[in-house]
């Protein structure tokens, strides 16, 4: 019997939405990281472009190479969690936390910071030199965390293409950077990778650990939180659940940082953010 015309759609669709939902749950088996509460509506052409660039037919056959193939797995991570990972990204955000950050951090006898949702070296390393530059870095703890161990393991690595050097120089200048990259790296010379490392003592207060938004308790109290991976890509009540937590993690006039289309304007009841530079997506506890 021949199918009606007009179910061929809502069939096609059906199937993307099981090899979606069984995908997500191979990479939370898998990787421990739980995409699962994630709109699938955001992560869909991530996944098509994805798809696109390895020349895989379905998301079946995505999900068969990243099971077999954990370089690959950790690349669909990166490619769903977060935006790329990129050195002095968004260089006026990066100016605006130089002059903000001054004159809260000196008033705390040590300063913690959490990068949470860690996409590579380059969000935590950016952090470190700032806060080198600024006096900063011996007295503050950086804790990086994401839900995956294989990204983490990435990341700690200090390790980042050394084809991007150029376009991260430029960022690092933008954003009132006082001397040049090449001061906190190994060498001016690419490993056999294609990478560049950055220099060790530069990692010495830099703390790595597995943390899951959607499951996890606070786990310390922050004078300031980076979140710039996509708190609007997650389904309501976990991004309520995430903003609570960051409410609760930080000291009382600590700062949020987080991408400025995930703007705060729908908070729960009981988190009160002030606006510090909405359009840098800056804000303060204030309570």
């Amino acid at each position: 019997m021949a199918v009606p015309v007009s179910t061929v759609p809502a069939a096609v669709s059906t199937v993307q939405e099981i090899e979606t939902e069984l995908l997500l749950e191979a990479l939370y088996r898998m990787y421990g990281t739980d995409l699962r509460e994630m709109e699938h509506a955001a992560l869909r052409p991530r996944l098509v472009a994805f798809m696109r660039r390895r020349g895989l037919a379905s998301l079946s056959a995505v999900q068969a190479e990243v099971l077999h193939d954990q370089a690959l797995g950790v690349e669909l991570l990166r490619c769903l969690c977060l935006r790329p990972a990129a050195l002095f990204d968004d260089p006026a955000r990066i100016a605006l936390l130089r002059q903000t950050l001054g004159p809260w951090l000196r008033s705390c006898p040590v300063a913690r910071v959490w990068v949470s949702e860690c996409s590579g070296a380059e969000d935590v390393y950016t952090l470190a030199i700032l806060l080198r530059e600024e006096g900063f870095y011996d007295k503050t703890l950086l804790f990086a965390t994401a839900a995956s161990e294989a990204m983490l393991d990435a990341a700690r690595t200090g390790r980042f293409p050394a084809s991007e050097l150029g376009r991260y120089q430029q960022n690092y200048l933008r954003s009132g950077g006082r001397h040049t990259l090449a001061d906190y790296l190994v060498s001016g010379e690419p490993d056999a990778e294609g990478n560049l490392s950055f220099r060790p003592e530069l990692g010495r207060n830099i703390i790595w650990a597995q943390y899951n938004l959607a499951t996890d308790a606070t786990f310390n109290e922050f004078q300031l939180i980076i979140c710039r991976g996509a708190l609007s890509d997650l389904q309501p009540v976990l991004r309520q659940r995430a903003l609570r937590l960051f409410h609760e993690s930080l000291a009382v006039f600590g700062y949020l940082s987080v991408h400025p289309a995930d703007a705060l304007n729908h908070l729960p009841n009981d988190v009160d953010f002030r606006a510090i530079h909405a359009d840098s997506g800056l804000y303060r506890r204030i309570s």
